[in-house]
């Protein structure tokens, strides 16, 4: 699976002590460009508050205990088979820019849904190059 340029895996359950209790976060890279660490947590079941905030520690305490001072704040991803998009919106900060919540497909889309996803993206491509070519003039 590629994740983008500048990405090093760092490792899979990484275990983190915390006064006795023991976490284990999903994934752990570290990209290069970004000059972050960036965790990604797997639900398979529907997203909760609370997986929100168990990654909300596991970026805190990356951002408290293994980033360098010269290092952008971690990123957290949490991929999930279903969410609640309310209930991520007000789980998280208002400034919140470090947890991002998606939602993944345990199925490749077929071929007409690609197409059709192309054509949607064409469009609104063909729309935003219409509306900046009437706001310059």
């Amino acid at each position: 699976m590629e994740l983008g340029n500048g990405f090093s895996f760092v490792g899979r359950q990484i275990r983190i002590h915390l006064d006795g209790d023991e976490f284990f976060v999903d994934l752990v890279f570290y990209n290069r460009l970004l000059q972050c660490f960036v965790i990604i947590e797997i639900k398979t079941t529907k997203l909760t508050h609370q997986d929100i905030g168990q990654l909300q520690m596991y970026v805190n305490y990356y951002d408290r205990y293994e980033k360098q001072e010269y290092e952008n704040p971690t990123i957290g991803i949490l991929l999930c088979t279903d969410k609640n998009d309310a209930m991520v919106k007000i789980t998280l900060p208002d400034n919140n820019n470090t947890i991002i919540a998606s939602k993944y497909h345990l199925y490749l889309p077929t071929e007409q849904q690609l197409i059709e996803e192309v054509k949607r993206e064409i469009e609104k491509m063909e729309q935003k190059s219409l509306t900046e070519g009437i706001t310059s003039e």
